[in-house]
């Protein structure tokens, strides 16, 4: 286990996603990082000066065991699984800000679409605090992966989108009060 602020060297080489540029690179093994956010199953580090993301399918090399996510009955209705999808996406959060998309008001849309057999596809817009975050891709990859999860969803299509744009009244009060904007 890992306490606040000590350096973990990683046990194997490490993929991550630099923030905020969203440039992809590999943190050899022994690199010494330090945790600055664990939320959601991944992890942003402090390394070499710079800040990473670490996706919770890593949480190994940082000798961390892994979440395990909750699951949904499978015969759970259409509003318990858009209920359940909505808080999967809260599990997604912002690697610079300890508040998730969902809090932030990143998430505009949640359609689902019945496709038979108790399947579904699942259609989200997003948006991002700005539109040039680096990080747009990585956060849209995440809600797609987490959805897809979801034993009743078959395909989940997440798109970034900018109209409306973000603004800070579009933010939980939960979220505003945390970042002191209430």
């Amino acid at each position: 286990m890992y306490t606040r602020g000590d350096p973990i060297a990683l046990t194997r080489d490490c993929e991550a996603v630099l923030i905020p540029s969203g440039s992809r690179v590999v943190i050899p093994e022994n690199t010494e990082v330090v945790i600055a956010q664990a939320l959601g199953g991944s992890y942003t580090v402090y390394v070499s000066g710079n800040m990473a993301r670490i996706g919770g399918h890593d949480a190994d090399a940082l000798g961390i065991e892994p979440e395990q996510e909750p699951e949904l009955d499978a015969d759970a209705s259409e509003e318990e699984l858009e209920k359940f999808c909505w808080e999967r996406m809260a599990t997604c959060y912002d690697p610079e800000i300890p508040i998730n998309i969902v809090d932030l008001g990143l998430v505009y849309q949640c359609d689902l679409t019945p496709i038979g057999n108790s399947r579904y596809h699942v259609n989200v817009q997003m948006t991002l605090t700005a539109p040039g975050c680096g990080m747009g891709d990585v956060l849209a990859a995440d809600v797609q992966q987490k959805l897809e999860r979801i034993t009743q969803i078959e395909k989940a299509n997440v798109e970034l989108v900018f109209d409306p744009p973000w603004h800070r009244d579009m933010m939980s009060d939960e979220a505003k009060l945390q970042t002191g904007m209430l």
